[in-house]
């Protein structure tokens, strides 16, 4: 059988399997692994690939099924909420980058059609690259994640007046607004039809597939219409890419969409490794050799000017210079469809083929150096943040009024941050929130105590009242930011009870190093909520299944507490003096098994080893109440005592009769 693309096929995987290798010893990224794959392989080094056009349309695939995987994350109405961003933000870098390189283009002697061809060239940042860090660093839902999801969106959508206008630059286009009408009319056609689509047609469909329960057909459905729509924006003149945008965000709102994720996933994961490689094949190494001083030069000079000039256009979308400058290194690199425009630029003689592989040479070293850029991006952030002048006399007096005492700090204004206010409010905890996103802040302001702020800057927890506070909980996505937060915090009052969330068990040690009391990490804690609720399905006793909990608890990270219970440690009251007990506050149930009877009748520290060390009762606080005190319904009991004693003694309270009666 004779398949021409099959060997090159197999140069390339054995090799990116070596290259792949090295890479991981020495620390280097996968995504630098497979450009330096494809340097090596290309035609102008090992000459191991024989047809690169077909390996570049396979790569092709790769970016679709990349940008679908993306929208099928997303949903419509997470992405109305980036219009701002998304049409502000994006707007102003790409206006932003392409007159400063046609200033600087008319500055060394090129003309202005040139130079706003080079701005056009540089404007663009690389999709693939940055969604693909981003969702390795688990920083896809962070605020500069956000960011700079947003802007990609809006390059892929400037794709088109720019090759629009390449002609027009070259002088070989006519004027008039004919095409622009119709690019606009295009565009408009597309979102139109996505409604329909989204609203009458893609759920019925998705319902006569989900009732054959056959996942073939629902892989072969899913796949075909993704293509379908990237090749109906394709065929309007969009890219493929943001058709496969499209095609992911109608599919986003469905039940089954992350069975459909995980459905694609390995093809996306074997096709973007493609396009990494098809990127690297296009340099010429002849040229890198030769003008190595030259090419790292413009790519330094691309990634530093890139770098700037996103800054203010993320500034004007109202986010923090600390998000914005985040944001605005992801962004440095060359993006793919620059490649798409330079040929054209080569085809319209705006653009010779030294200058074509001279840019070539640089935008993939710019590629390259993504990583390591983002890696680099949250000193330069914590640097630049830093150079702040001192608070005014106003800010030190709005500070200091501050109304809150004991009150809750929440860091970020996600899921968590909003059952941790909804639960507050009810409690009655006095509680002020943080949240670095201009659109959640503008759409719940005035019904929550939320402002704007990077919580990681000393002053703004010192404009809230960090000294003051008595918890400060972080709930936000940024493993950097949650870092940081947690020193500052610590630093500037050293006897806050700070929690936080993170997501990996590995990240636990360093955040209680640098301050946190409680640590959250959410594999671990989803890992016993399965559990559990396997085990509960197999009808094992609750206390059992406690017991479990308990003990996998103790086990890691001497995390052991009551699934569903948290209490203030009297460690942090007493100075640490006694470990491993806790005082939490119980509420007496009208109706539970301790309603009406004495603290000596109700034997609580002789039965159950616990003592109650206050009481509330009519609104007054009785602290260490004696044996005759009598509890009725609604009073508050302050018990202490170990997480195991009052798991056992939990039932007393509650007005349930099956959990008294299993006390």
């Amino acid at each position: 059988m004779d398949i021409p693309l099959l060997p090159d096929i197999v140069s390339l995987f054995c090799l990116s399997i070596a290259v792949l290798l090295v890479c991981h010893q020495i620390k280097i990224p996968p995504i630098v692994g497979f450009l330096l794959t494809g340097v090596l392989c290309g035609p102008t080094a090992l000459g191991l690939v024989h047809n690169p056009h077909a390996v570049e349309l396979l790569a092709e695939i790769g970016v679709v099924l990349l940008l679908f995987s993306i929208g099928l994350e997303m949903s419509a109405a997470e992405l109305i909420r980036l219009k701002r961003p998304v049409f502000i933000g994006g707007t102003a870098q790409v206006l932003l980058t392409v007159a400063a390189f046609a200033g600087i283009g008319v500055l060394i002697g090129r003309t202005v059609q040139e130079g706003i061809m080079f701005g056009c060239l540089a404007a663009l940042s690389s999709t693939a690259i940055v969604l693909s860090r981003l969702q390795q660093k688990a920083q896809s839902e962070s605020p500069q994640g956000r960011l700079a999801f947003s802007v990609l969106i809006f390059q892929d959508i400037a794709v088109v007046p720019m090759m629009l206008a390449i002609p027009v630059l070259a002088g070989h286009g006519e004027t008039d607004m004919t095409d622009m009408l119709f690019s606009a009319g295009s565009t408009l056609a597309i979102l139109g039809g996505g409604w329909v689509l989204a609203r009458h047609v893609v759920p019925r469909v998705m319902k006569l597939v989900l009732r054959t329960r056959s996942k073939e057909l629902m892989l072969m459905t899913v796949l075909g219409l993704c293509f379908a729509i990237a090749l109906g924006t394709a065929s309007l003149g969009l890219s493929l890419a943001l058709g496969a945008f499209l095609a992911g965000l109608l599919l986003s709102g469905s039940e089954y969409s992350l069975n459909v994720l995980e459905n694609i996933l390995p093809f996306k994961d074997v096709f973007t490794s493609l396009f990494f490689i098809s990127v690297g094949m296009l340099l010429d190494v002849s040229v890198l050799i030769e003008h190595a001083d030259k090419v790292f030069l413009f790519a330094a000079m691309l990634i530093v000017l890139k770098s700037l000039l996103a800054v203010p256009s993320m500034l004007l979308v109202g986010y923090p210079l600390r998000v914005a400058i985040l944001a605005s290194m992801s962004l440095a690199q060359i993006g793919e469809f620059s490649f798409v425009l330079a040929r054209s630029a080569v085809s319209e003689n705006l653009l010779d083929q030294n200058g074509y592989q001279m840019f070539l040479a640089a935008s993939i070293v710019t590629m390259m150096l993504t990583p390591a850029i983002m890696e680099l991006s949250p000193r330069v952030a914590a640097f630049f943040s830093r150079q702040r002048k001192l608070p005014t006399e106003e800010e030190q007096e709005s500070a200091s009024a501050l109304p809150f005492k004991d009150h809750l700090i929440i860091v970020g204004f996600g899921i968590g941050g909003k059952h941790l206010a909804r639960t507050a409010r009810q409690a009655g905890i006095p509680y002020v929130i943080l949240e670095m996103n201009p659109e959640t802040v503008s759409r719940f302001g005035g019904k929550e105590p939320i402002h704007g702020g990077d919580a990681s800057k000393p002053l703004v927890l010192e404009h809230f009242g960090i000294a003051a506070a008595r918890v400060i909980s972080v709930v936000i996505s940024d493993p950097t930011a949650v870092r940081a937060i947690t020193a500052v915090a610590r630093k500037l009052n050293p006897k806050v009870h700070i929690v936080v969330r993170t997501r990996f068990l590995g990240e636990v040690e360093e955040l209680r190093r640098l301050g946190a009391n409680d640590v959250i990490p959410e594999d671990f804690e989803t890992s016993i909520e399965i559990f559990s609720r396997v085990l509960a399905y197999y009808l094992v006793p609750r206390q059992t299944i406690e017991r479990f909990v308990n003990s996998i608890r103790h086990e890691y990270s001497n995390m052991s507490r009551h699934l569903n219970m948290t209490g203030m440690g009297l460690p942090s009251l007493a100075g640490e003096v006694l470990t491993g007990l806790e005082v939490v506050a119980c509420k007496v149930e009208p109706g539970c098994a301790l309603d009406g009877k004495t603290l000596a009748e109700s034997s609580l520290r002789r039965k159950y080893g616990v003592t109650a060390v206050g009481l509330r009762h009519a609104g007054q606080s009785i602290p260490s109440p004696d044996g005759d005190a009598a509890l009725h319904g609604g009073d508050t009991v302050f018990l202490f005592a170990s997480p195991t004693a009052l798991t056992r003694v939990m039932p007393l309270f509650r007005a349930d009769p099956e959990n008294a009666a299993q006390s």
